[in-house]
């Protein structure tokens, strides 16, 4: 029987190596993102991304996934303490490579800082989605001026950067610049 490709081990807030959450929450501060719709690959059991939208007043509404059992119980641990963290921040159990267009939302930021670290033959096994197909999905729910991003630090950047050169050729996007660590594409407006 085929087993899911998830990730047993959990990720801790670490700065000087993975900064691209932090950096994510800086990039839509200094924005002025508010009343926008997120999504966020990779929460970590720190679920930064989604505890600043809610603490801020920005009132960002967060759809975070992770593949790691550990951080999804840091998630429900976190939502009993501060039951109001559900209102604007859901975080899910599951592979990524699995998502379904008909469950997501039309999103204003798409942050894809692990594409290409986790993927492999495993998913396979199940039909799961390739990270182009991944992404490109992603990309047909994102808004007209929305944005998404990728994090150079990743150690599988390059991964990402042939994800990012389809992603201009095959939909609608344009290359916005660089905030720190974190590469940015926008949806031109139709």
């Amino acid at each position: 029987m085929t087993k899911l490709n998830y990730w047993d081990a959990t990720w801790s807030l670490d700065e000087a190596q993975c900064p691209c959450d932090l950096h994510f929450v800086e990039y839509l501060a200094q924005k002025g993102a508010s009343n926008a719709v997120i999504f966020h690959f990779g929460t970590g059991n720190h679920h930064i991304v989604g505890l600043k939208m809610a603490e801020n007043g920005s009132n960002c509404a967060v759809l975070g996934i992770t593949a790691s059992p550990q951080e999804y119980d840091d998630y429900v641990e976190l939502l009993i303490k501060n039951p109001r963290l559900g209102h604007t921040y859901k975080a899910y159990f599951g592979d990524i490579y699995q998502l379904d267009a008909r469950l997501l939302p039309e999103f204003d930021y798409v942050s894809l800082f692990h594409v290409g670290e986790f993927r492999t033959p495993d998913n396979d096994a199940y039909g799961a989605l390739t990270d182009l197909e991944m992404t490109l999905m992603l990309a047909d729910r994102t808004k007209p001026g929305g944005e998404i991003l990728f994090f150079t630090g990743s150690f599988a950047y390059d991964k990402a950067q042939a994800v990012g050169k389809q992603l201009l050729e095959q939909r609608p996007f344009e290359p916005a610049g660089v905030y720190k660590s974190l590469q940015i594409f926008r949806k031109r407006s139709r």
